[in-house]
């Protein structure tokens, strides 16, 4: 509890100094509304937010565990030859330095306006944190352990198994925390162009934040925003989860 008390008593400051810039100044409330307001527009519109919610929590959830698998094999594969390394590397920081914004109508044109081009988008944006992570992970390995295990005459798969992946998973730990942030916001990116095509089909809070912002509802668009960082706090929450409970082993000694 000692740990949480900064945060919430940071939280209620910043709430409060928000309700007196917002009194003091008297700011019109389609360019600033009070918490409470916001708070209001969130219970008034709670249906449409879960829904949101959902919708873009399944989309970040499916994007990020398919980039933990995508990286993690792409990860084996870089660590398993140097030449392999130099030769797609390039190609994966490609990805990670592409807007995004000028690629997801292209991909639109290729997937559809559809739920997997949402999830397309945000494999490719978590795509990078995953491998850099775990390569590094992987090709980092103490020299005096690789001496060890090349006098016993181990093979290269045995040598992978028991030696190089225990000891990226830290590091797959560290990759999967940072793309857990990313991937919510991949999956709001794409909803803006998504949910436009598709017309109220997709209910993702992307389209829900392109539709309030257009009828200047700010109390109900900064309600979504919330709820996006939320979302994002929920999925790095289960990436902590997984790493202090199914991955402990590996990761305690790293406290």
């Amino acid at each position: 509890m000692q740990t949480w008390l900064p945060v919430i008593a940071v939280a209620i400051s910043m709430l409060i100094l928000w309700s007196i810039v917002v009194r003091t100044f008297g700011l019109p409330r389609a360019l600033l509304p009070l918490p409470s307001e916001v708070w209001q527009a969130a219970i008034d519109n709670r249906k449409e937010l879960l829904e949101a919610i959902f919708s873009t929590g399944l989309a970040s959830f499916a994007g990020l565990v398919s980039a933990i698998s995508l990286g993690c094999l792409i990860s084996v594969a870089f660590s398993q030859s140097r030449r392999i390394r130099l030769a797609f590397f390039p190609y994966v920081v490609f990805l990670q330095t592409v807007p995004i914004v000028a690629i997801a109508p292209l991909l639109i044109t290729w997937s559809g306006y559809e739920f997997r081009t949402v999830v397309i988008v945000t494999v490719i944006v978590c795509l990078f944190p995953v491998v850099n992570s775990v390569t590094a992970g992987l090709t980092a390995i103490d020299r005096a352990w690789a001496d060890l295990f090349r006098l016993y005459g181990a093979s290269r798969p045995q040598t992978l198994v028991k030696l190089q992946i225990p000891a990226a998973i830290p590091y797959l730990v560290i990759g999967a925390k940072t793309s857990s942030g990313l991937a919510v916001i991949g999956a709001i990116v794409a909803e803006f162009f998504v949910g436009n095509g598709a017309g109220n089909q997709y209910d993702g809070l992307g389209t829900l934040m392109t539709h309030w912002q257009g009828f200047v509802r700010t109390d109900a668009l900064i309600a979504a925003v919330f709820a996006s960082t939320l979302l994002g706090l929920i999925l790095f929450g289960l990436v902590q989860l997984a790493s202090v409970t199914l991955l402990a082993r590996w990761t305690r000694y790293r406290k």
